[in-house]
């Protein structure tokens, strides 16, 4: 009996356990079915795209760039399609460095191209496919295929390239493009047109490829490809295609942008010409110039350091960022703000002994015995120091300051590229703000004697100055001056104009720029300038400028001759014609080369012949004009529609090829070492010139 029990007892414990295991399997079940439920019908569309994606990329399509051309339609910046070498870091399975010995034994891959990757590697994350040899030809890219199965990892890939074809023309202007550094990438990322730029490596660096780069990018494009396992492609499912770029038309005219730097030749400086009724730029000039086709696909180290230690400082925009002091060219505008304060009279008459004493300082006129009886007409058409010396100690800083600054002088203009240097207009504000020491804030009397002849602290750059001309061309209509001219849409061909846009109505009296325009007309026709305007078939105006970089001591007198080429006089000129009716005003500085009359003039009067004439020198006059050798012009001109285009290479000397084979780069101008950077276009002198030479 007692076994009996015991078997019973044992069998309903089983039971008993057997209920709870059915129990724990049923609610396991359960809560199975719960989780299907949800993973299947609740999450289904999310995990429904997961999936999808899994089995599909999203591949960016690059827009082309967009184009861009000068007035006329001459295109100054486009593209060309070209197959690079790539490797991407995450996919190779031996060293890089061993990678890249192998594949120089299949491609010709110079030191220049590993070092240009090293330098892209460290910017780039493994993932990212990275650039090892551009611009590959049809046979090497053969070559490559077939021993395309030793190197995984590595891939041949069609990318468009940018051309500049003109090389160094313009190049202050047009800019460049180079590859995205993490700087860039990072800002990109937070904006808000981060997804157009999916796929983009380049963007632009400089000028207008910078400036307008919205308008060239263009739309990214995107293609939807079904993938294996593996990652490779296997289909497209759907793409959208990219929008290309924008057209840019600049107000540039390529012709006399280049003519104007054949004219400089190999002497530094800048030259902004513009048309005073629109505040299109004509022709924006920076000398020396540089290759921007160097940047494109990233710069090897010797061009880099040959352009950013030249002492030719290439790589500077002169026209937007060199400050000068303006010497005499700042007259025309002195005697206008004395005019319009009422501080002086066009018939008064003050008595130059050729020099003015200010406490226990000399300040001296440049004409031995001085001018004699001057008034505001012969003060401008013989540029006479004394008279603006005594205008501007009758006037003040902080009045002359006042009459300037709405000219623009030492004012942003807001053209439209960037990095516009302000330069300085002097004030005892600019100064108390501008220094630290108590000793320094304070604003001496003597140091305004100076600005009156646009020394001293004095210090502006051409584009304002040309402003500043074009202003009073303009009888006082300020216009906004701009580079870009439209913008073409590629798809609509519909154009923008980019808006004439003034900046101000300035209250001057038609009676006071009367009388400033009459002498600047009596500057080309019997002051200073006239034998660079003789013959010429229309009336301008003008005034020459002879700028000091450094101040000449009271007891000695100035000595080309003797001083550092670098440290020699600027030569300046501001001009607009026709007088009566303007189409073009102009500011230029020729660096170091002395007398305006002689060296920078001559330019301008070959500018205007060609915006009004419609005549190109001939070439003998260009290499008399190069060398300071030409005032009128030489020789028979040309039609420009006669000039050919594209204009054919330089050749070079046998020396100038000896020297180019030995250097990557050869900047347009090499001279004479120079001290600082700031030496050729800034001011030096922090004290008043005891002179300023025209």
């Amino acid at each position: 009996m007692r076994v009996i029990r015991d078997i019973e007892s044992d069998i309903r414990r089983f039971r008993s356990r057997m209920v709870v295991v059915t129990g724990a399997i049923l609610v396991l079940f359960a809560l199975l079915c719960v989780r299907l439920f949800y993973l299947q019908v609740v999450r289904y569309e999310e995990f429904n795209a997961q999936a999808e994606n899994n089995r599909t990329a999203i591949v960016p399509i690059v827009p082309n760039r967009g184009v861009i051309m000068d007035r006329n339609g001459i295109v100054l910046a486009t593209n060309y399609s070209a197959y690079t070498l790539e490797i991407t870091a995450s996919k190779v399975v031996l060293p890089i460095e061993e990678v890249i010995e192998q594949l120089a034994g299949v491609i010709d891959i110079q030191a220049r191209d590993k070092r240009r990757f090293k330098k892209q590697m460290g910017e780039s994350k493994s993932f990212e496919s990275v650039p090892i040899r551009n611009r590959l030809s049809d046979e090497e890219v053969a070559r490559f295929a077939a021993q395309r199965y030793r190197f995984p990892g590595v891939d041949i890939r069609a990318r468009l390239f940018r051309n500049y074809p003109y090389g160094q023309l313009a190049s202050h202007v047009i800019g460049y493009i180079g590859r995205i550094n993490p700087a860039e990438k990072g800002k990109i990322e937070e904006s808000d047109d981060a997804g157009n730029y999916r796929g983009t490596d380049y963007i632009g660096k400089l000028g207008v490829e910078q400036s307008y780069e919205t308008q060239l990018h263009g739309t990214t494009g995107v293609q939807e490809m079904e993938t294996s396992a593996g990652g490779r492609a296997v289909r497209r499912l759907s793409s959208s295609q990219a929008i290309p770029g924008n057209s840019v038309v600049l107000s540039i005219d390529i012709k006399l942008q280049k003519l104007v730097e054949d004219l400089f030749g190999n002497r530094r400086g800048a030259l902004v010409a513009l048309d005073p009724k629109t505040g299109e730029v004509l022709a924006f000039v920076s000398k020396p110039t540089f290759d921007p086709n160097l940047f494109v696909d990233g710069i090897d180290s010797e061009n880099w350091q040959a352009l950013n230690e030249s002492i030719d400082k290439p790589l500077l925009n002169r026209a937007l960022r060199g400050t000068y002091p303006p010497g005499s060219t700042y007259k025309p505008f002195m005697a206008l703000a004395a005019l319009q304060s009422g501080k002086r009279a066009e018939k008064t008459i003050i008595s130059d002994p050729g020099f003015f004493m200010f406490g226990n300082h000399r300040f001296r006129d440049d004409k031995e015995g001085g001018h004699g009886a001057v008034d505001m007409y012969k003060s401008i058409v013989e540029s006479c120091d004394t008279y603006y010396y005594t205008l501007a100690r009758d006037m003040g800083v902080d009045l002359i300051y006042e009459q300037m600054q709405p000219l623009g002088f030492g004012q942003i203009t807001g053209i439209d590229i960037l990095g516009e240097s302000r330069g300085v207009l002097p004030s005892t504000e600019w100064k108390r703000t501008t220094y630290k020491k108590p000793e320094q804030q304070r604003w001496y009397a003597g140091e305004t004697i100076s600005l009156g002849i646009g020394q001293g602290y004095n210090s502006f750059t051409m584009l304002q100055i040309a402003t500043a001309m074009g202003t009073v061309a303009n009888n006082g209509l300020k216009m906004k001056p701009h580079l870009v001219r439209e913008v073409l849409d590629v798809e609509t061909k519909a154009s923008t104009p980019v808006a004439k846009e003034p900046v101000a109505q300035l209250p001057l009296t038609p009676e006071n720029l009367d009388v400033i325009k009459k002498a600047m007309i009596g500057v080309n026709l019997e002051g200073t300038s006239a034998t660079s305007f003789v013959g010429a078939p229309y009336v301008s105006a003008g005034k020459t400028g002879t700028a000091q970089v450094y101040t000449v001591k009271q007891n000695e007198k100035y000595n080309a001759s003797s001083v550092d080429e670098r440290m020699r006089d600027h030569a300046l000129f501001v001009a607009f014609a026709p007088a009566d009716e303007p189409k073009v005003a102009l500011a230029m500085v020729v660096e170091n080369s002395g007398f305006g009359a002689q060296n920078a003039a001559p330019i301008a009067r070959r500018v205007f012949d060609f915006v009004i004439m419609g005549q190109y020198p001939s070439l003998e006059d260009i290499e008399a004009v190069q060398k300071g050798q030409a005032t009128r012009p030489l020789g028979k001109p040309r039609a420009v529609a006669d000039v050919p285009w594209p204009p054919k290479p330089k050749e070079l000397t046998p020396e100038e090829a000896a020297d180019g084979a030995a250097s990557p780069v050869k900047p347009a101008s090499a001279t004479a070492p120079i001290k600082s950077a700031s030496a050729a276009h800034s001011v030096v002198a922090q004290k008043p010139a005891a002179s300023a030479p025209r």
